[in-house]
């Protein structure tokens, strides 16, 4: 493009990767147009690009993951042909993909050494291969239980599986691919470490990511695509945060959304004593949580993950049973019990339900986006007749929150959701769910894995719901949100709610405190 800005390597002999004139089409949309790329050995490389970019895109070319319409790979100045990612690890090209390639009822150890086993006489030969992987889990940082069930594992162990699965193949250029979209923010300090720790090793990464706080931590320079195409690379030490969202969105971002002071009214939700049984771990995960959210108001409970804000909001959308205690929701002019009541009955009594995995409990994957969009609504008169779905209805609705939220697809309403990327999946949840009617807004991480001009839209609409009069709970890890959008802020930790905060007069360290179990109700714990 013309306003594209390159800064170079240095010298030639530093390009370990070069990614020539790389394009990529797919039915209805070039996700890669004639990109060029270099990565140099020992460097963290960002690619940053709105959703949709084609980032994902083009680093699965990279993997072998696709072939391209036109261009050409070089390793080491040499042109090689990636046809699978078994082409990819031979050539020492590893990848970390956004949602992660393991096999759940595999135990960690047994996903690590997957595809190069080592056998005797037919048997598998894990004394050696336990060795190796102990070995590297502690040269590397990487806690992991080399016997625990990957089905029963977190998120961030899950991660450091598939890294120590690169280490284990002896990759030497490693593809992160969105690896802080689903970790906390201790989880992500961690890994920021172990990615320096690496480069310094001489291994060169590829890190894709929406976060520019990250961007500027972490990486040495950055390649910044936009609807396809290459806008420029930048050196980190010489940019700034609002020179790269610029790059990304083609306009400058407000990284905080102005907002008025919130006028709560009447309560729309109140929850008496919940708690909810973890059958997993055979434990309460949830323990005499009571609260309310009123009318024209942001709620958020903020903690680390795994303090039973999941199994909260599991039970007071009905996707777990409650052990006990009591939900009541302002259903026309009445509190109403709906403590028992079905997940169709509280949505169509004005529930909204923005879910922390939108692949779990978001999306039916294999719909088309359209399908998605009317998933809970396909049933109301608007949408069918004497038990006909009315097609052109669904798209002529559908297209219009396509439009609006800027979800962006192949083939617009009728894509499979499947081929979607992260980023635009979580759109599509969100625009169904804010569109629908509603009383109470709840929303579990609604800004995860969205670049920035996504975030600054989704909280503009946030804070229009709450002026609008809706009840909005926003369960999020992330603190810069929780400061940001909050009107009053509830810390869980271990289960309970162990303080009320005001986002004006408190601080992140403060907050920190309380996530951490160090404060509780205004007193230090010891």
């Amino acid at each position: 493009m013309d306003n594209a800005k390159t800064v170079l390597p240095k010298e030639d002999n530093d390009i370990v990767i070069e990614l020539r004139d790389i394009t990529k089409v797919f039915p209805g949309i070039i996700a890669n147009d004639h990109i060029n790329l270099q990565l140099c050995r020992g460097e963290i490389h960002a690619l940053l690009g709105e959703n949709g970019a084609g980032k994902s895109t083009l680093m699965s070319v990279l993997f072998g993951l696709y072939q391209p319409e036109e261009g050409e790979i070089l390793k080491n100045g040499k042109v090689v042909k990636i046809n699978d990612p078994n082409d990819a690890n031979d050539l020492g090209i590893g990848m970390v993909h956004q949602h992660f390639k393991l096999v759940e009822v595999f135990t960690v150890l047994e996903n690590i050494i997957l595809g190069v086993e080592t056998t005797k006489n037919g048997f598998l030969q894990m004394d050696d291969a336990r060795k190796k992987v102990m070995e590297l889990s502690e040269n590397y940082g990487l806690n992991i239980d080399p016997d625990a069930l990957v089905e029963n594992i977190t998120v961030g162990m899950q991660q450091r599986t598939e890294i120590l699965k690169m280490l284990y193949h002896d990759n030497e250029i490693l593809i992160f691919d969105e690896p802080t979209a689903v970790l906390t923010p201790q989880e992500i300090d961690e890994l920021m470490a172990i990615m320096k720790g690496l480069a310094a090793e001489g291994k060169s990464i590829l890190f894709i990511s929406h976060k520019l706080n990250e961007i500027m931590e972490v990486a040495d320079r950055c390649s910044v695509l936009r609807k396809g195409k290459y806008i420029g690379t930048v050196d980190i030490k010489n940019s700034s945060k609002e020179e790269l969202s610029n790059m990304m969105v083609g306009r400058d971002v407000k990284f905080r959304v102005d907002k008025d002071e919130a006028k709560p009214k009447e309560t729309i939700l109140k929850i008496s004593d919940m708690c909810v049984h973890d059958h997993i771990h055979n434990k309460d995960s949830v323990h005499n949580v009571s609260l309310e959210v009123r009318a024209g108001e942001i709620v958020c409970i903020a903690g680390i993950d795994g303090n039973g804000q999941s199994e909260f909001v599991y039970g007071l959308t009905g996707l777990e049973p409650i052990k006990s205690g009591k939900v009541e929701l302002l259903v026309g002019d009445q509190m109403e019990d709906i403590t028992h009541k079905s997940i169709r009955y509280r949505n169509t009594h004005g529930i909204s339900h923005i879910p922390e995995d939108r692949h779990k409990h978001g999306l039916v994957l294999d719909y088309t986006l359209e399908q998605n969009i009317v998933l809970q609504r396909y049933f109301e008169p608007r949408f069918h007749n004497n038990g006909f779905i009315n097609f052109g209805e669904v798209r002529s609705y559908s297209e219009g929150l396509i439009e609006q939220f800027d979800v962006r697809s192949g083939q617009g309403p009728i894509t499979i959701t499947r081929s979607m990327s992260g980023g635009n999946q979580q759109k599509a949840i969100i625009a169904r769910e804010i569109d629908r009617e509603h009383r109470l807004l709840i929303a579990v991480q609604p800004t995860r894995g969205l670049d920035v001009g996504a975030i600054e839209f989704i909280h503009k609409e946030i804070f229009r719901k709450r002026d609008e009069g809706a009840a909005v709970l926003l369960v999020s890890l992330e603190l810069e949100e929780v400061m940001n959008l909050s009107d009053r802020i509830l810390v869980m930790y271990e289960g309970e709610i162990v303080g009320e905060l005001d986002p004006k007069k408190t601080n992140v360290q403060e907050l920190g405190l309380y996530m951490a179990g160090a404060k509780r109700q205004g007193k230090e714990t010891h």
